[in-house]
């Protein structure tokens, strides 16, 4: 798809630009989207029906093992182009703010930093009662048998179970992180939405929260999302392509 040139240049005039990425971003990198079907074990359940505190202390070991299942496949997973072109967008405008809806660190490893995790990440595990961190080993876990349970670790400080560091249905976001979007949100002058369904609340919200700011909003997504006629560009096509086209003239002249 061709990039509008009066896109190109609301970019290259921004003062401070906000990325949202959501699941299509890390799909590329051969990562599931939250509701791809799952294997072995957890093809019985939905993906909603194992992130809730009440599945967690319902059955610790299978929401624990279906965590680490998705641990190790991000684990293994690279940066693709998308991740690797919103880093080098840092060195093109004098202000880049990223926030993800995300649990993996593929924009970490790609060179962005730092990230506002919006739904947590699956890396920073805690302790369910004293919300002590849990340092999880650096190896790459070993893919559960047939997606078998895996009990949780307990707590070093109180013995409680271990559980993931992300947000689960029914729980709040993170209040220091949400502010923080909701801020860059409102001070942008240039809004991309990439990946991102924006159906999940409360962060679907922030691109309106931009609009009424007055921002250039955008949405990269290869299928429509519903909110089209409410952006000023909607770009139909895969993040990994239309991200490094960007950048790419950007960097001309």
């Amino acid at each position: 798809m061709e990039i509008p040139d009066r896109l190109i240049a609301a970019i290259r005039s921004a003062r401070h630009l906000v990325v949202l990425t959501g699941a299509g971003a890390s799909y590329e990198s051969g990562l599931a989207t939250f509701r791809t079907p799952q294997t072995g074990l957890w093809e019985r359940f939905r993906a909603e029906d194992l992130a809730t505190p009440a599945a967690f202390q319902r059955d610790p070991a299978l929401v624990w093992g279906w965590y680490e299942w998705r641990r190790m496949h991000v684990m293994r997973a690279k940066p693709n182009p998308a991740h690797f072109a919103i880093t080098t967008l840092q060195a093109l405008v004098p202000r880049l703010t990223v926030i993800t809806q995300n649990v993996d660190d593929l924009h970490e490893r790609a060179g962005t930093h730092p990230v506002i995790h919006l739904h947590g990440t699956l890396l920073a595990p805690l302790c369910e009662r004293c919300r002590e961190p849990h340092v999880l080993p650096r190896e790459i876990p070993e893919e559960p048998e047939n997606g078998r349970s895996v009990p949780p670790p307990g707590c070093g400080r109180c013995g409680g179970h271990i559980r993931p560091g992300v947000v689960w249905f029914g729980e709040e976001l993170p209040r220091h992180e949400w502010e923080s979007a909701v801020r860059a949100a409102a001070s942008c002058d240039t809004f991309l939405c990439v990946g991102t369904s924006s159906i999940v609340q409360p962060a679907a919200s922030l691109v309106e929260r931009a609009n009424e700011a007055g921002a250039v909003t955008v949405q990269i997504n290869p299928n429509p999302t519903g909110i089209e006629g409410r952006l000023s560009f909607a770009l139909s096509g895969p993040a990994g392509t239309l991200l490094p086209e960007i950048v790419r003239q950007l960097q001309l002249a």
